[in-house]
C-alpha cells in the first residue's frame, strides 16, 4: 500500500506534526478482486469502548472497538459497516481505535485516532485517520507516538474532538503525549505544551469536548488532585475548573443541553476494576458543582465500582444516563434522569433484554445487562432511542422514556455486521457443519449455516471462555475434541455429534499450567494433547486417563495424519526438528532436523496418507509426501503463517491449499491448486483484515471458499466469484 511521505517539524515552543505535500493516501479505494468476502455470523465478541451520534444527520452513528476497527451503521440494512477491514498485516496496531470524532457541520468527515498499544514491542506508532466520506476512504497522519485503544481507560472519551465553531479545528488527548491541536482538519498537528497535564499513569487525557455557545474547551485529565481544566482561548492557556471535585480520575465528559457539563469518575481507568466512583455536574453560568451520583458505592453491602458511560439528550434538558463500571456483584447497571440528576431510574431493575440476536450472551444461563460499560449514546433526533455498549456488543432500545414512567424499558442486540472476535482455531471436517471455531474470551461455536447466528450460542459442557485449540477426526464422522484456557478439570471436552453437545475430559495431563494444543487420531483412538509447559500426553479413552509420550520435547506442535490413525507429526520449533510416531502417538522418533526455527504450524491433508506441511512463519513453507521423513521446503512462497487445504480445483488431484504468507514480495492470502507449485493470492488491498497467522481452513465440500482467522475482525470467508 503506498502512502505519502510524512514528515516532522519542531514549530514554535509545541511539536509539531505535518503531512507532506503530495497526493493523498485514498485507502480501501481499490477495485475489488475475483473473491468475494463476507463473515460468518457470530455478532458483536468484543469490547465496543464507544458510540457516536452525528448530531445533525439522522441515521449516522459510529462505533469504535479495542481491537476491531470501527464501523458505521447503516440505516438500510440495520447492520454495522466495518470501517478498517484494509489493514495489513504489517500495520496490525491500528485495528485498536483510541478515539473517533464527527464534524458536526459536516455529516461526511470521520476522524479516527489509531493504535492498539503504546508497549515498546508494539510494532508502529499511531496515526489519524481522516475521512470526508462517512470513512468509505482515508487519508493518513502518522503519529510520532503510540497510542492505546486495547489499554486501560480505552473507553473513556472522546480523547478526539472537531470544534464545534469552526470545522478545521481538532483537539486529540493523548495518554502521555499531552494535549495536541490541529488548525487544518487533522492534517497536521502540534502539541499544546501549556496544557498542565502530560502523561498522567500512562491514561493521560481522557476526554476533550468544546463549548458551542462560547468556544470553551474543557479536558478530562488522569489527576485525582485536578482531573477537569478548561481553556478560554483556544488552547493557548489552561487552567483547572475552581471548586471541582477531587480524588478520583474522570472517564467521560459531555455537555449537556442545559448548558451543564457532566462528568463520570472512577478510582481507576477500567474497564476491569473500579472500587469508587462518581457522577458530578457543573453549572456552567454559576460555577457550582453538585454530586448527582445516582448509586454510591460502597453502600448496602456490595463490593465498590466506579461511574463510566455517559450521554446527555440534546433534544431534552436535563435528561442524561450514565453506567457503572466494575461493578460485577449483583451486576452493572445503566441509569437514566430527567431532572439533570436530582432522580434517577434503573435501567437494569425493570429491564427486558432479548439475546436473540447474539445468543451466546446467555452463557447458557440467565443473560446480563452487561458488563464494562464505558459508551453510551442517545440518538439526537429520537429521545427513545438508545444504544450503549459493553464488553461483548452493543444492546439498544426505542423506549428508553418509558423508564421516567416507572416501567420497563425493552432491549436488544444492535450489534449485527459488527464482528469483534480474536478467531484462535478453525476446523472445516469432510462431514457435519461447514465450520467450527475456537474463540478468544468467547468460546466454540458450530456453524451449520454461515450466515446465520448458531442458535445455541457457544459450546457448553462446560462454558470455556477462551479456546485456543480444535481439531477432528476425518474417518470418524462427528468426532471433535476442543480445548479452554480454563480451571483444571475443565480445560478439555470432545464431541461425538459434530459439536451440538459436548463430554468433558475427566482428567488431564498432570502438572500442566498452559492448554497448548490438540491433535486427533483419523479414527478417533488417540487424542493428544500438548501443553505449552509439559510434555505432550496421549489418551486412548476420551481423557479419562492421560500417558505422558515419549520421544517429544515439551513445547511440540503437533498433528495427526488425516488417513492413518496409527500416524502424528511432531514439530519443535525451538530446534526445528521433525518427529513421527507410528504407534497412535506413543513414542515419536527425530525425522528430519535443519528446518526453521522459531515458528510453526502442521497440517495434514485429508485425502492423502503421509502428506504433512510445515508453516514455519517468516522461515517459510515445506512438505513432507514421505510420514514426515524429509521434508523439502516449497520455494515458490516466501513466508508462511498459516497452511490449510480445501476441496480440489476441478480437473485437479491435490486439495487446494491456502496460506496467509507473502509471495513476490506481497502479503496476503493464497491459494495453490497444484500442490504449491504455484499460487494465486485470492483477497485484494480492501480485504486485508491485519492480523491472519492464527488458523486458516479450506472448506473440503466447496472449491474455493477459505476461512480466515483474525484478532478483532471475526471469521471473515472467501469464495470465488
Amino acid at each position: 500500500m503506498a502512502l505519502s511521505r510524512r514528515t516532522f517539524v519542531a514549530l514554535g515552543t509545541g511539536t509539531a506534526l505535518a503531512a507532506a505535500a503530495g497526493p493523498a493516501d485514498a485507502v480501501g479505494a481499490e477495485r475489488p478482486d475475483r473473491y468475494r468476502w463476507r463473515n460468518v455470523e457470530i455478532v458483536g465478541g468484543g469490547f465496543v469502548t464507544g458510540i457516536v451520534h452525528h448530531p445533525r444527520k439522522r441515521g449516522l452513528v459510529y462505533a469504535r472497538t479495542d481491537i476491531g476497527g470501527a464501523a458505521r451503521f447503516d440505516r438500510r440494512t440495520r447492520r454495522w459497516v466495518q470501517l478498517l477491514h484494509w489493514i495489513g498485516w504489517d500495520d496490525w496496531s491500528w485495528t485498536g481505535v483510541e478515539s473517533l470524532a464527527v464534524d458536526p457541520a459536516d455529516p461526511g468527515r470521520l476522524y479516527l485516532a489509531v493504535g492498539t498499544y503504546t508497549n515498546e514491542w508494539s510494532p508502529i506508532n499511531g496515526a489519524i485517520l481522516r475521512s470526508r466520506d462517512q470513512g468509505r476512504t482515508f487519508e493518513r497522519t502518522d503519529l510520532p507516538f503510540k497510542l492505546g485503544g486495547n489499554e486501560p481507560g480505552r473507553s473513556m472519551g472522546e480523547r478526539l474532538t472537531v470544534d464545534p465553531r469552526n470545522g478545521r479545528v481538532l483537539y486529540f488527548g493523548t495518554r502521555n503525549q499531552g494535549l495536541w491541536r490541529s488548525s487544518d482538519r487533522g492534517v497536521s498537528w502540534a502539541r499544546l505544551d501549556s496544557f498542565p497535564v502530560r502523561g498522567a499513569a500512562g491514561i493521560g487525557i481522557g476526554f476533550v469536548f468544546a463549548d458551542p455557545r462560547d468556544g470553551t474547551v474543557y479536558a478530562g485529565a488522569a489527576d485525582p488532585a485536578a482531573p477537569l481544566h478548561r481553556s478560554t482561548d483556544s488552547g493557548r492557556t489552561w487552567a483547572a475548573v475552581p471548586g471541582q471535585p477531587t480524588g478520583l480520575l474522570p472517564h467521560h465528559g459531555e455537555l449537556g443541553a442545559d448548558g451543564n457539563v457532566y462528568v463520570t469518575y472512577g478510582d481507576l481507568p477500567g474497564p476491569y476494576e473500579m472500587y469508587d466512583g462518581a457522577v458530578h455536574t457543573l453549572n456552567t453560568a454559576s460555577g457550582k458543582w453538585t454530586d448527582i451520583t445516582p448509586l454510591h458505592p460502597n453502600t448496602g453491602g456490595e463490593a465498590g465500582f466506579g461511574y463510566a458511560g455517559l450521554a446527555t439528550d440534546p433534544r431534552r434538558p436535563g435528561t442524561v444516563m450514565v453506567s457503572t463500571m466494575g461493578r460485577w456483584g449483583p451486576v452493572d447497571d445503566v441509569f437514566r434522569s430527567v431532572d439533570g440528576g436530582r432522580t434517577w431510574h434503573s435501567i437494569g431493575e425493570r429491564i427486558v433484554l432479548d439475546t436473540s440476536g447474539a445468543p451466546y450472551l446467555n452463557f447458557h444461563g440467565t443473560p446480563k445487562l452487561g458488563w464494562m460499560i464505558g459508551a453510551i449514546s442517545i440518538d439526537p433526533f429520537d429521545s427513545g432511542k438508545v444504544l450503549y455498549g459493553t464488553g461483548a456488543t452493543i444492546f439498544g432500545t426505542d423506549d428508553a422514556t418509558e423508564a421516567e414512567a416507572g416501567r420497563a424499558t425493552h432491549w436488544s442486540v444492535r450489534a449485527q455486521g459488527l464482528e469483534e472476535t480474536a478467531v484462535l482455531d478453525l476446523i472445516s471436517p469432510p462431514w457435519g457443519p461447514p465450520l467450527i471455531s475456537a474463540l478468544g474470551d468467547i468460546g466454540v461455536y458450530r456453524h451449520d449455516r454461515l450466515d446465520v447466528v448458531p442458535a445455541d450460542g457457544q459450546a457448553s459442557n462446560p462454558v470455556s471462555g477462551t479456546s485456543p485449540s480444535l481439531d477432528y477426526a476425518a474417518l470418524a464422522p462427528g468426532f471433535v475434541a476442543r480445548l479452554a484456557n480454563a480451571a483444571a478439570g475443565e480445560r478439555g471436552a470432545y464431541s461425538t455429534d459434530a459439536g451440538r453437545s459436548w463430554q468433558p475430559f475427566a482428567a488431564e495431563p498432570p502438572g500442566m499450567t498452559q492448554t497448548g494444543r490438540v491433535a486427533v487420531g483419523a479414527d478417533a483412538r488417540t487424542i493428544l494433547w500438548a501443553p505449552g509447559d509439559v510434555v505432550a500426553h496421549y489418551s486412548r479413552d476420551r481423557g479419562a486417563t492421560w500417558v505422558a509420550v515419549a520421544g517429544l520435547p515439551a513445547g511440540a506442535v503437533l498433528a495427526g495424519d488425516r488417513v492413518d490413525g496409527t500416524v502424528f507429526y511432531g514439530f519443535d520449533p525451538a530446534t526445528g526438528t521433525a518427529y513421527l510416531s507410528t504407534n497412535g502417538g506413543a513414542t515419536f522418533a527425530a525425522t528430519a532436523t535443519g528446518l526453521p526455527t522459531g515458528a510453526g504450524k502442521l497440517e495434514t491433508v485429508l485425502d492423502r496418507a503421509g502428506h504433512c506441511w510445515l508453516a514455519a512463519g517468516a522461515g517459510g513453507l515445506y512438505r513432507s509426501v514421505d510420514r514426515g521423513s524429509t521434508y523439502l521446503p516449497v520455494t515458490t512462497i516466501e513466508e508462511a503463517y498459516t497452511i490449510g487445504f480445501g476441496k480440489a480445483a476441478p480437473g485437479h488431484r491435490e486439495m487446494a491449499a491456502y496460506t496467509s504468507g507473502k509471495v513476490a514480495g506481497v502479503r496476503g492470502i493464497y491459494r495453490s491448486d497444484d500442490g504449491g507449485a504455484s499460487w494465486v493470492r485470492v483477497n485484494d488491498d480492501r480485504h486485508q483484515y491485519a492480523s491472519t497467522g492464527d488458523a486458516i481452513a479450506g472448506d473440503p465440500r466447496v472449491y474455493g471458499r477459505v476461512y480466515l482467522s483474525t484478532n478483532g475482525f471475526g471469521i471473515p470467508y472467501g469464495e470465488p466469484l
